[in-house]
């Protein structure tokens, strides 16, 4: 007995020695107090559990897929999974009297992206501001490499960990991030090339998807869907108005057809859109009736740039702030230099926001005399001049798609590359505990974007989808310069538009001088006002 015990003693002596060994190594790496219980560790090495604290790691569990040397952030659904995995480890009966130690110890981009879970989850979970949650994260001087765009050239715009988590506290402001309307399976069913390859930016607003083709079918290994594939999601989903960024690779009368509003705003592959496009985008979206669904090539650079300045105008949100948020619902989104464009277009859209949110206000509050008017009148001046005519060159701009027409662009690229990615589920199968956090579903209506992707044999027929026969024309415009919303077929949507003009109408009256006839204004109104807008 005396000899086994012995051999016992220097095992357990080694146990101890090895247990010193990783305190002293927690000790003397980066670790953070981000509450009483919850600690965040920036490691050389993967260290174990213990009595008193319980450490776990998820560097090989959630992985970025990137295009080219982007890494980051995470996506919509990995911060998900993050949160349901570290919420249960916080409610643990077994856990209670124990340290929770989340840590990293991968790259510099593996560090980047640990940083950024914890903070959003400090944000959205422990109701820190985006500041304090960041000021932990650098505490003990440490620093994370900053985030960039989908491209492989060099980085012209560096996007940090504080960016990210402003974006998940506007969200949360907003309501966009609202785990408990959230399905996560939904999300990383759709995002996948194969089943249509789309994500929601604004939640009821604003969805960007990848282009639709002619046919549904399969292209150098890349899935192509036709728009018929869409339509059932749309409906459900209150999808009213499609917004074509590239160049015209289906009829859009495929779409006007079936009850849906199409409009063309047509710009280079990889560049920035000029002023006319960006109003004429803004108007749009301004004077939709139901959510819009903005498409390129890939649904990315063009897409995420318009999108992210509606916020801007909208929402008020930093360029940064915006650009953040539309990496972590649809990652890719805005490059290389369209991330510059939406940073100086800043200043000038968060003005004509506040002038527009004036307006808002004061028609609410009664302050003006509505006069019901054409949006016409809007721009008439006395020299009858039009501030928001384009010229014939911004016109022929708007149209010319001859730069897509001739070899591969960027948007066919980040299509091939999205779909190489294997499918697969970023952290396994949810539990049924972390299932309740979530209650939407739309299962559904994954039939047919996944038969259109598995097969790719054939166009879905309008005739057999529901409703087909019910939906009412609605209008396909290329946005001329004297029409830039197109025919307008709703009448709420007139009326709020008309309301919108009644204080310029009344700046037009007293700004006409007196030597004009009272009888030419009269003809003017005469001539402004329709029957149709009297009964509206």
């Amino acid at each position: 007995m005396k000899r086994k015990s012995e051999k016992r003693r220097p095992e357990s002596m080694k146990k101890r020695r090895a247990a010193q060994r990783e305190e002293v190594e927690l000790k003397s790496d980066i670790h953070i107090s981000v509450s009483d219980q919850l600690y965040f560790a920036v490691l050389q090495q993967k260290i174990k559990s213990t009595a008193d604290r319980h450490c776990f790691c998820i560097d090989d569990e959630l992985s970025y897929e990137n295009f080219y040397a982007d890494f980051g952030p995470l996506n919509l659904a990995m911060f998900y999974r993050f949160c349901c995995k570290l919420t249960k480890k916080l409610k643990s009966c077994t856990l209670a009297n124990k340290k929770i130690v989340f840590y990293t110890c991968g790259d510099q981009k593996k560090q980047a992206n640990a940083a950024y879970l914890i903070g959003s989850y400090a944000v959205m979970h422990l109701q820190k501001t985006p500041e304090e949650a960041y000021s932990l994260l650098v505490s003990r001087n440490s620093t994370y490499l900053p985030f960039r765009d989908a491209s492989f050239g060099t980085c012209m715009y560096n996007l940090n960990i504080l960016d990210c988590l402003c974006a998940i506290y506007k969200a949360l402001q907003f309501g966009w991030l609202d785990f408990s309307q959230f399905d996560v399976e939904e999300y990383e069913h759709y995002e996948r090339a194969e089943n249509g390859d789309f994500n929601w930016i604004v939640p009821g607003k604003f969805l960007a998807f990848s282009g639709p083709h002619p046919k549904s079918k399969m292209e150098n290994g890349y899935p192509l869907h036709a728009p018929e594939a869409y339509f059932p999601y749309f409906r459900k989903h209150n999808i009213t108005t499609i917004v074509r960024l590239n160049k015209k690779m289906y009829d859009a009368k495929r779409f006007t057809d079936m009850g849906f509003e199409h409009h063309d705003l047509f710009f280079v592959d990889g560049s920035t859109p000029n002023d006319s496009i960006v109003r004429m985008f803004l108007n749009i979206c301004e004077n939709a009736d139901g959510a819009i669904a903005v498409h390129c090539k890939a649904g990315l650079g063009r897409t995420g740039t318009l999108i992210g300045c509606y916020m801007m105008k909208h929402y008020r949100l930093t360029a940064a702030e915006a650009i953040a948020w539309m990496r972590i619902c649809r990652p890719g989104s805005v490059i290389g230099p369209q991330q510059n464009f939406v940073e100086d277009k800043q200043s000038s859209l968060w003005s004509e926001g506040d002038v527009f949110r004036e307006k808002m206000n004061e028609q609410e509050n009664g302050k003006l005399a509505v006069t019901r008017i054409l949006s016409g009148v809007d721009d008439i001046t006395i020299n009858g001049s039009n501030k928001n005519k384009m010229s014939k060159k911004e016109e022929a701009e708007l149209y010319n798609d001859e730069g897509e027409m001739n070899g591969i662009t960027q948007g066919d690229k980040l299509r091939a590359l999205k779909s190489k990615r294997q499918a697969r589920a970023s952290t396994g199968s949810l539990s049924q505990e972390e299932k309740n956090i979530h209650s939407r579903s739309s299962q559904s209506l994954r039939i047919l974007l996944q038969s259109s992707g598995q097969s790719c044999k054939a166009v879905v027929n309008p005739s057999h989808l529901p409703d087909a026969s019910e939906k009412r024309k609605r209008t396909r415009t290329s946005l001329p310069a004297n029409s830039v919303g197109g025919r307008r077929t709703v009448s709420r949507r007139r009326r709020t538009r008309c309301s919108l003009q009644s204080m310029r109408s009344t700046r037009l009256w007293y700004s006409f001088p007196f030597s004009i006839p009272f009888v030419w204004l009269i003809a003017l109104l005469c001539c402004c006002v329709s029957p149709e807008n009297l009964h509206s």
